[in-house]
């Protein structure tokens, strides 16, 4: 199948990139051919619910986004800002950053399915269902579409009774937005050295609870971050509560991945958290309803790749545009990706099979986007020197400079050169789960609503299999047994304690 223009990924980036090209192509009266693929068995299936959201970006692209029944509806109305030790909550004076007067708590699920329906409106073509696993290239070598995977594959890799070939779908022009980390994305930055001229992205772990409350301790618009225990000074992270509608209450907790401590769990962590005499409180006679967990990119401006290749470009939290002080990312994945749909209408219409988007990076420049990101460079390197360090310096970067330093931080480099070995840290004693604040691994994954067919081949594969035993296990205690939110890697001996594999 030919289009003009494919994106992969159905997040707030990639359907705000197929509006912002229709909107264009309306205005000129010019025809063109957007398709849309998402993993997700359905839009917004893969975005973790429970949000504050900034309106900025949504304001420019659709500006009557009350009157079209954008499921914005709960305005925030009152911030907290607390530092937690074992059995206190101090509060702070919340940063500009983390104000929220004009933001809205809101489902980002529901605000991209809704997104998804203003795009088809406009024409655009969207594929739920359908993961994008190969990069097309042409002759020149410039990317020319994407395949996605077969379907009914068993184990062994080879066509089931359901068996079904994937499709290629061709574009001039191909964007992605994967979110962190995407495994497409990963070969591009290879392939094209995206990454020679960017410092090494550092990248944190969000793991996310829905929580229906107690109707008597709900207070719709209240957001509350904290920060302090249950991590130490050298472990970068922090949580955040975000009472919504129908008596709700969205709890996140991000631990950065440059911690130091190969037995620390983040997951566990999580659950301790919630321990807490400030926490504890407004989770007593309510009940979880939700789980998920997603990786962040929180390296800033400093660790942006090249955005644009042959083909191509990259969008949203692909590339890193995360917010890390607003902890958000919204409304800046969404700017990027309209900024790259005004790169590739220029593009598309000129006679070039596969145009360049080279005014992408220039629009980029710019735009407020920019300007946002580069008063907050500092904030996240900072913390190279610890909590107190960095609330230090980002008080004077922040109140005093107001992000207007004449320097620019380097980050501390790749997140894994922090990790200690297994012999120089303490071990961790986490409490067992009560299944009714706390709760394990599994029990949390059931609530994700994450599916698999048994049968399928495995995702992830090794690239040296001894690897896991004769560096992970022997030096580090095998971080992954604990690192992962889903429990997917495990550490099985023979029955005598002996042969262990992964």
């Amino acid at each position: 199948m030919e289009f003009d223009c494919v994106i992969v990924g159905a997040g707030p980036s990639g359907l705000a990139a197929a509006i912002r090209l229709a909107q264009l192509a309306k205005a000129e009266d010019r025809e063109l051919s957007i398709c849309v693929l998402e993993k997700g068995a359905e839009v917004g299936a893969h975005i973790l619910s429970g949000a504050c959201f900034e309106t900025r970006a949504l304001d420019e692209l659709i500006p009557d986004w009350q009157a079209k029944g954008a499921p914005l509806n709960v305005p925030a109305t009152d911030d907290q800002f607390l530092y937690l030790t074992e059995r206190k909550a101090i509060a702070l004076p919340t940063p500009p950053q983390m104000k929220n007067h004009g933001n809205y708590i809101i489902s980002l699920g529901t605000l991209c399915r809704w997104l998804a329906e203003q795009a088809e409106t406009m024409g655009v073509e969207i594929y739920p269902g359908f993961a994008a696993t190969e990069i097309l290239y042409d002759d020149n070598g410039a990317v020319k579409g994407v395949a996605t995977g077969d379907m009914g594959v068993d184990r062994d890799g080879k066509p089931g009774p359901n068996h079904q070939p994937g499709m290629e779908l061709l574009g001039r022009v191909t964007l992605f937005a994967e979110g962190c980390r995407g495994s497409l994305t990963k070969s591009l930055f290879e392939r094209f050295e995206l990454r020679r001229d960017a410092q090494p992205q550092t990248f944190g772990i969000g793991i996310k609870e829905l929580w229906e409350i107690d109707p008597n301790k709900h207070e719709a618009g209240k957001v509350v971050h904290t920060v302090g225990w249950p991590l130490n000074a050298k472990t970068y992270g922090g949580s955040w509560l975000y009472h919504f509608e129908n008596n709700q209450v969205s709890l996140g907790f991000v631990i950065g991945l440059d911690y130091t401590n190969p037995h620390l769990s983040p997951f566990d962590e999580m659950q301790r958290f919630k321990m807490h005499p400030a926490i504890r409180p407004l989770l007593e006679g309510g009940r979880r309803i939700g789980y998920g967990a997603r990786a962040l990119s929180e390296g800033g401006l400093q660790s942006l790749p090249k955005l644009v290749f042959p083909g191509g470009a990259l969008i949203g939290d692909t590339a890193g545009f995360l917010n890390v002080p607003k902890i958000k990312g919204s409304h800046t994945a969404m700017k990027s990706g309209m900024l790259a749909a005004e790169a590739a209408f220029e593009a598309l219409g000129t006679d070039a099979e596969r145009p360049s988007l080279d005014s992408y990076s220039e629009l980029f420049e710019q735009s407020w986007l920019k300007t946002e990101l580069h008063a907050v460079r500092n904030v996240r390197p900072a913390f190279k020197w610890g909590f107190w360090g960095a609330m230090a310096y980002n008080a004077l970067d922040t109140f005093i400079l107001r992000g207007k330093a004449p320097w620019t931080l380097a980050h501390h480099g790749p997140d894994h050169r922090s990790l200690v070995k297994a012999a120089e840290a303490p071990k961790i004693d986490y409490p067992k789960p009560d299944g009714v604040l706390t709760f394990d691994k599994l029990s949390s994954v059931f609530l994700s609503n994450t599916n698999h067919e048994e049968d399928q081949p495995c995702h992830l594969q090794l690239i040296d299999p001894a690897v896991p035993v004769r560096i992970n296990l022997a030096d580090y205690d095998a971080p992954e047994q604990r690192y992962c939110p889903a429990g997917v890697y495990e550490i099985v001996r023979d029955a005598d304690g002996g042969n262990p594999q992964l």
